[in-house]
This record gives C-alpha cells, structure tokens and sequence, in this order.
C-alpha cells in the first residue's frame, strides 16, 4: 500500500491494525477517500473492543486530542485549497460524528454486559479500614476553656499577630530596657514591628475601644524565640482573660480561676505562687498538680510534681491609664495560659513536640481516647 492512495473497501479490514496516513497536501478526493476509510476502521476497532479497557485505547488512537489519527485529518483542512476546504469540512464532521457515535454505541454495551469488572476482586473480604480524624487536643482545650468563661460572662476577643512595641511593650508597661524586647526573645519584622510574644495587646485594644465593665477572653497564636523541649515550642496558643470593673479585688480573682480549674480539671489539687509581671500588682502563677506523673516528678512538670498552667494578677494602674481608663475609679485583673501546656497534663502527653509533628499515629490515639473507643 502506498501512503495518499486512496483505499479500496475491500482492504479496509485488511490493514485493520495500520494507521490511515494522509499525504503531506492531500487534494479533496484523497481526503475524503481517506476520512471515510479511517471513519470505517474506527467503528471497527470500537466493536473488536471486549472491555472498557480496551475500547479507551482505541478512543485514545483514534480520537485522542494529541495524538489520535482524526487530529491530523483536522490539521489537513487547513492544507487545502481554500474552494476545497467547505466540502472537506463537512466530510470531517460527518466522519467525526460516525466514530464519536460508534464509540458511545461500543461503551454503552461494554458497560451493560459488565465487561469492566475486575475478575480478581473477593466480594467477601472484608473492606478497607477508613481512618476518622478528630480536633487536635490544644482546639478542644480553647474550645472547653471558652465554654467555662463564656458561662462566667466572658467575651471572645482576638486581635492582630503583627503588632508593634507599644502595644506589645509599652502599653502593658514594660521598662524600656526590659530582657523580653532584647532579639534574643522576640522575632521582630521591621523596624518596630513585630511577631506578639503574647495575647496581652488586644487587652489594650480592647480597652481603648470599649469602656468598662469589660470581660472577655483572647485566644491566639503567639511567638518566641524558644526552643523546642518537652513543655516549650516557638510557636504556641495562649488565651489571655481581662475583666475590668469597680470595685473588682484578687479575691474575684482567685475565686473566678479556682472555679475554671475545678470545672476544668476535677478534683486535681491547684495552688497558687507569688510571681512577678509588670502589667499586674500584685501577680501570681497558678498550678496544677501533674497529670502524667501525678505528683511524683517527671519531664513535664520539671520533677516538681506541679505544672504551671497560668500566670495571673491585678492589672497595674499604669497599664489602665495607658488606654485613657481611670485607675482611680477601676481596677481589675488579667490572666495568661498556655493551652498546649494543659493539654500535656489533661491528656496525659509527656512531651509537647508530640502537638506539633502531625504523627497521625498519635492523632487515632488521641482520637480514640476523646472518643472512648479504643484504636484501631
């Protein structure tokens, strides 16, 4: 057979297994000759197909956008002269039609005579195991913890994690020449802007745009230059609470977080410590006794058998008049937490990198345990 003949009807069937191959300028009857011929020997590769399989390969040779034969057909239009070129279109069209319909005819069986199912496959064995995820234990923490204050009256607020010196430093008044503004602390950005170190800026937010009373509880992300152990992360939640009123004292105070951590934690013993901030006087720390070594020392709680859960104190006047409040007429009292921290003792997690490795071991584990059910 010599390539730009046309071809007999005779010989389709003959070069079944052949490519229908045009000359470099075909002239009109050798196009229509040979659009008919491949039309004919598409509709009977389609029918020699005996699955779907088999059929998509022939789909793919003889239709196939890159490389199926029909494309240089649709290429070859565009070679002949142009008083040629409507008869050929129509002839492309028609011959297009004929294998594209010859194709849906052929899958349309081949689907009703369940050709393409797999001849290997056991009904009987039993199916793939399908992995449930579940909320990290730090998002149940926030939202438990968010729960217990919103039923104290507390507000949810949230602010930027950019913030500059003032709102991060200065408002909550820290001094100048304070080690926690040093670059060995904080991840600045440019100039005086930088990574928050705490949630404690929307407390001066919030406190210029809103006057008293004020209660609301600040979740967010917070930033420093830690270094990952067993109870740190440089990257870490932290909620913050504020309440500002008249008359308010550290006995709220004590008496508002001794209630969260009874509703929090159960009957676990808590105490408190006398510590330092300079936005709060007087300041405390609040722990809680180990949920992993219950009491007895171990890496997480430092082998104190107590682990810290927050700091907390009476919010220094300064820190008032900084936002325009009158220190005279109102006081009130802030605290700060780590949730990650509470999840290691409430779900008894002995090292807090665990949180952050996306171990989906570790994540069916605590699924299960949240769940109740044991993993699978």
């Amino acid at each position: 057979m010599t390539a730009g003949l046309p071809l007999r009807p005779s010989a389709v069937k003959e070069f079944a297994m052949t490519s229908v191959i045009l000359p470099q300028n075909p002239n009109l009857q050798e196009f229509v000759d040979l659009a008919g011929a491949l039309a004919t020997k598409a509709s009977n590769a389609f029918a020699a197909a005996s699955s779907l399989e088999e059929l998509e390969e022939a789909r793919i040779e003889y239709l196939g956008d890159q490389r199926g034969q029909l494309r240089s057909f649709q290429v070859a239009l565009g070679r002949l002269p142009k008083e040629d070129r409507p008869q050929a279109g129509r002839q492309f069209n028609a011959v297009k039609q004929q294998i594209s319909e010859a194709y849906e005819t052929r899958k349309l069986e081949l689907a009703a005579s369940g050709a393409s199912a797999p001849t290997l496959a056991d009904p009987t064995m039993p199916a793939r195991r399908q992995w449930r995820g579940a909320k990290h234990p730090v998002t149940l923490v926030i939202e438990e913890i968010e729960g217990i204050f919103r039923e104290l009256g507390f507000t949810i607020a949230t602010g930027p994690e950019a913030e500059t010196e003032w709102y991060n430093f200065g408002s909550l008044n820290f001094p100048p020449n304070h080690p926690a503004m040093d670059l060995h602390d904080t991840l600045y950005l440019r100039g005086d802007v930088l990574l928050r170190t705490h949630t404690s800026p929307v407390q001066t937010r919030t406190l210029q745009r809103y006057a008293p009373p004020i209660r609301v509880l600040i979740p967010g992300r917070v930033y420093r230059r830690d270094f990952f152990d067993p109870s740190h992360a440089p990257a870490f939640e932290q909620i913050e609470g504020l309440c500002i009123d008249e008359g308010i004292s550290f006995v709220d105070l004590k008496a508002t977080l001794t209630r969260f951590a009874n509703r929090f934690f159960g009957k676990r013993p808590t105490r408190f410590r006398p510590s330092f901030f300079p936005f709060t006087e007087p300041s405390a720390e609040m722990d809680v006794q180990c949920g992993v070594c219950g009491g007895a020392g171990c890496a997480v709680c430092k082998q104190t058998g107590w682990v810290e859960i927050l700091g907390s104190g009476m919010v220094h006047p300064a820190v008032l008049e900084a936002t325009g409040v009158d220190s005279e007429r109102y006081t009130g009292w802030a605290f700060g937490m780590g949730p990650a921290r509470i999840a290691l003792s409430r779900y008894g997690i002995p090292d807090i990198r665990v949180l952050y490795d996306s171990d989906v071991r570790f994540l069916e584990q605590a699924a299960a345990q949240l769940s109740g059910k044991a993993p699978e």
